[in-house]
C-alpha cells in the first residue's frame, strides 16, 4: 500500500515579506513627510546659530570669571530664540514652499504655452484652433464690457 506524506510548504518567502512590508514602510514615511517643517527647522537652526555667533564673539572679550555667567546667558539666549522663532520660521517654510509650488506651475504652464505655439506654427488646423478661440474669447469680453461702457 501506498501513502503520501504532505508537507507543509510555506507559499512565500520570508525575506521577500520582509522586504514588502519595508517597500510598506518606506511609501508611507514619504507620504506623511512634511516639507514644510524641515525647512522651518532648517531656517530655525540657520537663525539660532547666527545668534550663538554673535554671542561667542560678544564672550571672547570677557575675562574667565565671567565665562561661566556668559554660558550660561547664551544657552539662555538659544532656547529663547529657539521659543521665539519657531512660528515664525515654520510661516516662512511654509511661504516659500508654497511661493515655489506656484512658479514651478507657472513655469510649467509657460512651457506648455510654447509647445502649443510652436505645434500652431507647424500645423495650420491647430493655429485656426486658436485663432477661433481667441476670436471667440474676445467677442465675449467686448459683450461683457459693451453694457459697461454704455451705462457710463
Amino acid at each position: 500500500m501506498t501513502s503520501f506524506v504532505h508537507t507543509p510548504m510555506p507559499t512565500e518567502h520570508p525575506g521577500v515579506v520582509r522586504a514588502e512590508r519595508l517597500v510598506e514602510a518606506t511609501g508611507a514615511a514619504v507620504r506623511s513627510f512634511d516639507g514644510a517643517k524641515g525647512l522651518a527647522s532648517l531656517l530655525l537652526a540657520a537663525v539660532v546659530s547666527a545668534l550663538l555667533v554673535v554671542a561667542n564673539q560678544v564672550m571672547e572679550n570677557w575675562t574667565d570669571g565671567n565665562l561661566l555667567v556668559a554660558w550660561i546667558a547664551m544657552w539662555a539666549l538659544a532656547f529663547a530664540a529657539l521659543a521665539l522663532f519657531a512660528s515664525p520660521a515654520r510661516s516662512a517654510a511654509r511661504s516659500l514652499r508654497s511661493g515655489f509650488a506656484a512658479w514651478n506651475e507657472r513655469r510649467k504652464q509657460a512651457e506648455a504655452d510654447e509647445r502649443m505655439w510652436d505645434l500652431a506654427l507647424r500645423d495650420a488646423r491647430v493655429m485656426a484652433e486658436i485663432s477661433r478661440a481667441m476670436s471667440s474669447e474676445a467677442s465675449v469680453y467686448s459683450q461683457k464690457y459693451s453694457g459697461l461702457l454704455l451705462n457710463l
